[in-house]
């Protein structure tokens, strides 16, 4: 067998959690990182086939477009009857390795199904 290499992680960032996304984190939030966007959109479809109303897509940093891709791709080839209901703009601050603060902007893309009659 051979020793497994971890994935080259950023070590010169660290997350400070925002308190209300700890508890707000539930089951249909979608993380947005470097995956492809299809990864994202179809655990988006995931989420709506098991019953959810609605899903929040998170993302931060460079990810941000890569969030608005995989709505934009939910919203026009998967789920028809979807809307946007809200979209939340913010700013984390990280301590770099050297001590240093660096802000980050933020983006929660919450979408809803609309009801059909």
């Amino acid at each position: 067998m051979a020793e497994e290499k971890p994935e080259k992680s950023e070590k010169t960032e660290k997350a400070e959690a925002p308190k209300e996304t700890a508890k707000k984190l539930g089951e249909n939030v979608v993380l947005i990182g470097r995956k492809p966007v299809m990864n994202y959109v179809i655990a988006c479809v995931t989420f709506f086939n098991a019953g959810e109303k609605e899903v929040c897509v998170k993302a931060r940093g460079r990810a941000i477009s890569r969030a608005v891709d995989t709505i934009e791709l939910l919203r026009r080839a998967f789920v028809k009857d979807l809307g946007v209901k809200e979209i939340q703009l913010g700013t984390e601050e990280l301590t770099r390795e050297g001590g240093r603060k660096s802000n980050v902007s933020t983006i929660e893309i919450t979408v809803a199904k609309s009801e059909s009659k």
